[in-house]
């Protein structure tokens, strides 16, 4: 049995969490935007492991230019839409590997009623529900990391995946990580830049890797640039890989990966 099937559908149980009022009769967002996805790739299988949907303007432009658009007041419906989006926009481009989301937690007010989307937009575009990924940066700005880790668990439970993102370079760190272990953990760029070349950023990487093989968790090296970054990063256990080496995000479409990144 799918573990959809144990979702709460009842509206009385979800109105009963803090905050579920303000999710209703909220005015639509007052700006589009689209996505771009970015391929994640298995360097030991040689194959595509993922991809990740980036959120984009209309035309293309930048995360930060419609994040900026972001705050308290459509939080919650741009939260929503984002996940709805990118199932969408994965099952028209024909995705099947696993799909990655990035989710904003102060946006969620209680678990089993802010998925309900998610689990509607699956169904209604037929993308498998155990294929998504949902990932949160280890720097957001989560104002009760007890509730990220229980949104966490519960999505964990529903048979979603789950990921930290950036880790490495905000501050909850080993703190949030020895309290809840995702599925993956997404090593910041920071730590991988020029790690071919840096002493302490091969030890760091090094023990995340050897940390996370413990408590089995896989790991996931973004921001690759470079064949020297993957080569060492995968002798040193590494064999999840996302950055411009192998492909840039490609708005509204499947980015390709040059038959050279493999080699």
């Amino acid at each position: 049995m799918q573990a959809a099937e144990s979702f709460p559908a009842d509206d009385e149980r979800a109105s009963k969490a803090p905050g579920c009022g303000r999710c209703r009769n909220l005015a639509p967002l007052d700006f589009e935007f689209s996505f771009a996805y970015q391929p994640i790739v298995d360097l030991q299988t040689r194959t595509v492991f993922g991809h990740e949907a980036l959120v984009r303007g209309i035309n293309g432009e930048s995360a930060a230019s419609v994040l900026a658009r972001v705050n308290d007041d459509n939080r919650y419906r741009f939260d929503q839409a984002c996940r709805v989006k990118a199932v969408q926009g994965a099952a028209e481009l024909g995705i099947r590997e696993f799909l990655s989301i990035n989710f904003l937690p102060n946006a969620v007010y209680q678990p089993e009623a802010c998925i309900r989307s998610t689990f509607e937009a699956a169904r209604k575009y037929n993308f498998p529900r155990e294929r998504i990924i949902f990932e949160v940066t280890e720097g957001e700005d989560i104002s009760d990391r007890s509730h990220l880790i229980n949104i966490f668990r519960e999505y964990q439970r529903f048979g979603f995946q789950t990921a930290i993102d950036d880790f490495g370079a905000g501050y909850a760190g080993l703190n949030l990580l020895a309290e809840f272990q995702p599925d993956i953990l997404k090593i910041d760029m920071d730590l991988v830049r020029d790690i071919d070349k840096s002493r302490p950023r091969q030890a760091i990487v090094e023990g995340i890797v050897h940390m996370s093989r413990q408590l089995g968790i896989r790991v996931l090296a973004e921001g690759i640039e470079t064949r020297a970054e993957r080569d060492f990063l995968f002798a040193s256990g590494v064999s999840l890989m996302q950055g411009y080496f192998f492909s840039k995000p490609a708005f509204g479409a499947i980015g390709e990966i040059d038959a050279a990144a493999w080699e």
